[in-house]
């Protein structure tokens, strides 16, 4: 496949930039950082056209904090000009990237996502007799950052937009040459194709026609449990040797029994929450009413909080579950909201299935 090359004018456009500014403010225009930011705004563009172009970036401003949902991780949120910066490049470089994913990858990507991956592993768990589980050990703080520049030269021919990318590798390490700084945009894209050429080895090299991967959790099936015992030993000593890194235990096991993935138990003939989800779902529920009736939340915020939790449900056969746990929710969310908030509410609660 040919290299991109000839990316920096695109880069460079002030629509570009503009652009930019607008998708790394979504969600926050009202924060200090971007109304800051904004007030000068043609000013900062200037600047950020002037660093694209010669190269000399401003990056590596972390502010770091912790989330603990669904486990402890460190977040890198960086600075809001190195964050216009990158959505400049990937405004351009996105297509470059989006050409080197199969099909059956699913994490940061326009039109898939986790519930994408969830139907398509549910249409192989029915297909296929056995599955491989997999995923790297501390896989963003393992992302070893010659290996990933390597891969993105095969990309990209671009040498000022391989500088820059070099530049924001290189801001950030868990240990010396290792390491992707969670909750960056580059990140999202430098990590999905460090194992991007691991889906073609799989799918191209092993011949493996069903598998799903969502950032480093990866699934395979097969009808043969020996055949996917060969596959882990030649995928192992690729991860180990290409990209140097190591994998977790795997899970060999029939589809039968069971796969739990990205949140899910999923079998032949349904897809049930796994117990974790059991867990934080209980958890988000109780908080939420102690939010509210403490006044900390009001019923509109309840409201935000509560739905992604019902779409979460949707999903799977949780009938029994729902009806074991106290959801007082119902109550307060429903009381004295605007007809279209609640339209949306009971449109949410009939989506359920009744199961």
């Amino acid at each position: 496949m040919k290299r991109a090359n000839n990316l920096m004018p695109r880069i460079l456009e002030p629509d570009n930039l503009r652009l930019a500014f607008w998708k790394a403010s979504k969600g926050k225009r009202y924060s200090e950082e971007v109304l800051g930011f904004q007030s000068n705004l043609e000013p900062n563009l200037r600047e950020l056209m002037e660093q694209l172009s010669t190269g000399l970036v401003d990056v590596g401003k972390y502010r770091y904090f912790k989330v603990f949902e669904p486990k402890e991780r460190q977040i890198c949120a960086s600075a809001f000009s190195e964050q216009v910066l990158h959505h400049a490049l990937m405004n351009v470089c996105h297509e470059f990237f989006e050409r080197h994913l199969v099909f059956d990858s699913y994490a940061s990507r326009k039109g898939k996502g986790v519930h994408a991956a969830l139907e398509r592993a549910k249409q192989f768990s029915k297909s296929y007799r056995w599955y491989l589980k997999l995923d790297v050990r501390k896989f963003f703080d393992s992302v070893h950052h010659e290996v990933l520049k390597a891969q993105l030269t095969r990309v990209f021919k671009d040498r000022r937009v391989l500088e820059i990318f070099g530049k924001i590798i290189d801001s950030y390490e868990t240990i010396p040459g290792r390491g992707l700084p969670i909750g960056n945009l580059t990140s999202q894209y430098f990590a999905n194709h460090f194992l991007s050429e691991l889906d073609h080895f799989t799918k191209e090299n092993l011949r493996i026609k069903a598998s799903v991967r969502y950032m480093d959790d990866i699934v395979l099936w097969h009808q043969e449990k020996a055949a996917l015992k060969e596959v882990f030993f030649a995928i192992s000593e690729y991860v180990n040797t290409k990209l140097q890194c190591a994998l977790k235990p795997e899970v060999l096991a029939s589809s039968k029994r069971g796969l739990t993935f990205l949140g899910y138990r999923i079998f032949p003939d349904q897809v049930r929450l796994s117990q974790q989800s059991k867990q934080r779902f209980i958890r988000k529920i109780r908080l939420l009413e102690e939010n509210y009736h403490s006044g900390a939340w009001n019923e509109p915020t309840c409201q935000r909080h509560v739905l992604p939790l019902l779409a979460f449900l949707a999903h799977a056969k949780t009938r029994n579950f729902r009806e074991s746990v106290d959801l007082q929710q119902w109550s307060i969310i429903e009381r004295r909201q605007p007809r279209e908030s609640r339209r949306q509410l009971e449109q949410r609660r009939a989506e359920l299935p009744r199961r």
